[in-house]
């Protein structure tokens, strides 16, 4: 079974958010009700050909093919080529049916490859996004260059489960902590530090002030050349923000977050 079916086929208790993490920012999400938000997927080697002179090759497998993603909402935090990929949004074969979401850029690019007006939801900081059980807030980010200044986060919540925050790339800023006031359960924050993103201390530092109760890092596994040690952040955390707990996601492996927050 592969692993887009063994997703549609896993039951989600009651009061809990089933996620799986396919590399990089790429995260499936899914409720009880059996609701699906994909997030920044990133399904292609596209990337390698953008800048021959530093190693973009993905190290990770593509873990689900474009063709074969069936979710329902299908949601980009900006517009790099890593979390916005155009090629992955070609070869989706079910456009007809999946909402795309994500800032102006992201959707331009939606429009581009193919998916209809009716199907796309404009997002941005601070947005309220419903669909089906799910609620997504938008929430700040700092963009890491200019070639995209529309960077965001968001903090979602299904029905009245654990509320999960998703950085997106953010540079540091103390407007980004804004996040805070949604009271999340859970943060998953970029930790790679090149290119401006949040380096692993920074995004300890982040997690100080929000406050949720666990952090996972990501998007420092798929390039060769934009990568550290995930514990660099689990010891920043225990210095910086002792009462958070680190998570280490494996690719492709269900995690069940639940509330009060659990590991399973």
């Amino acid at each position: 079974m592969s692993l887009m079916q063994r997703i549609k086929h896993h039951v989600v208790p009651p009061g809990n958010v089933a996620l799986w993490w396919l590399g990089q920012n790429g995260f499936i999400f899914k409720s009880p009700a059996g609701t699906t938000l994909g997030v920044d997927l990133y399904l292609t080697d596209s990337c390698e050909a953008l800048h021959p002179e530093i190693n973009l090759k993905r190290q990770i497998p593509v873990l689900i093919e474009p063709e074969d993603l069936d979710i329902d909402l299908f949601f980009c935090t900006h517009n790099h080529q890593d979390h916005t990929d155009p090629e992955t949004i070609r070869r989706v074969s079910r456009k007809s049916t999946m909402r795309f979401s994500g800032p102006m850029p992201s959707c331009d690019i939606f429009r581009l490859e193919g998916v209809a007006k009716e199907n796309i939801i404009p997002a941005w900081p601070a947005a309220e996004i419903t669909f089906n059980d799910l609620l997504l807030r938008g929430t700040f980010a700092l963009p890491t260059d200019d070639s995209d200044l529309n960077h965001m986060g968001f903090v979602a919540q299904f029905d009245r489960g654990p509320k999960i925050y998703v950085t997106g790339d953010t540079d540091y800023h103390e407007l980004v902590a804004s996040a805070a006031r949604h009271k999340p359960d859970l943060m998953i924050v970029c930790i790679n530090g090149g290119f401006n993103n949040l380096s692993h201390w920074e995004a300890a530092q982040l997690a100080a002030l929000v406050k949720p109760r666990m952090a996972i890092g990501c998007h420092y596994d798929m390039f060769p050349d934009n990568s550290i040690d995930p514990q660099q952040f689990r010891a920043a955390l225990a210095l910086k923000a002792p009462t958070v707990q680190f998570v280490q996601l494996k690719h492709g492996t269900p995690f069940l977050v639940s509330v009060p927050l659990e590991i399973t």
